[in-house]
């Protein structure tokens, strides 16, 4: 088994060739699961003539669907690369378990970041001016109530990616690393988008 590393890293790791590669995987992924991601909320809000679109059962679906199959291929594209974390509590918990230096994460919190919003950007470009949406609590849901949720999902979201993409002893297991992870973002958006907007995960 693979000992846990715990390090700082170094500054020139910024200038390597696999840790260049790594960061520029995490930024593209990152760019395409939210432009899907956020796309499919905005395409809906253009069909329905809603902003945010009405959440019905059928547009939840939906809208878990795009959020999960361009997570399954952000995942894969970026798996043998960087490990394919395209989220910030994903590297974090990578970073927690020992398996990135601390240096790394910082470049792959910064690429995720910026694709982010270099998707928004486009997003708005491509739709004629229409701007992704942001982060909203139902009515009727409190806050407090939206933190405890947001936790629970977020943790079984870094924990699958640990079990099945990160874990030295995950076996075979990584074979269907990009499955199960679209799998269990695909799941949290059906759970927490009627309570915290996790519709909006992307964002």
């Amino acid at each position: 088994m693979q000992p846990r590393r715990y390090a700082f890293g170094r500054p020139e790791e910024a200038t390597q060739p696999d840790s260049m590669r790594a960061t520029l995987a995490e930024f593209l992924s990152t760019a395409i699961f939210v432009f899907a991601g956020e796309g499919s909320l905005l395409a809906l809000a253009r069909m329905y003539k809603e902003v945010p679109p009405i959440l019905e059962a059928g547009s939840l679906v939906l809208i878990a669907l795009a959020h999960a199959l361009s997570f399954l291929a952000a995942i894969a594209a970026s798996l043998n690369v960087s490990g394919g974390h395209v989220n910030p509590a994903v590297t974090f918990a990578t970073l927690i378990g020992g398996r990135i230096s601390l240096i790394r994460a910082f470049y792959y919190w910064v690429a995720q970041l910026l694709g982010a919003i270099v998707a928004c950007v486009l997003l708005r470009l491509a739709t004629d001016g229409m701007r992704p949406l942001g982060l909203r609590v139902s009515y009727g849901e409190g806050n407090v109530n939206a933190l405890i949720l947001e936790i629970v999902l977020t943790f079984g979201l870094a924990y699958t990616v640990y079990a099945t993409a990160i874990d030295p002893k995950r076996g075979s297991l990584g074979t269907i690393a990009p499955l199960a992870i679209a799998s269990i973002v695909g799941a949290n958006i059906l759970v927490g988008g009627p309570f915290d907007g996790r519709v909006h995960e992307s964002s």
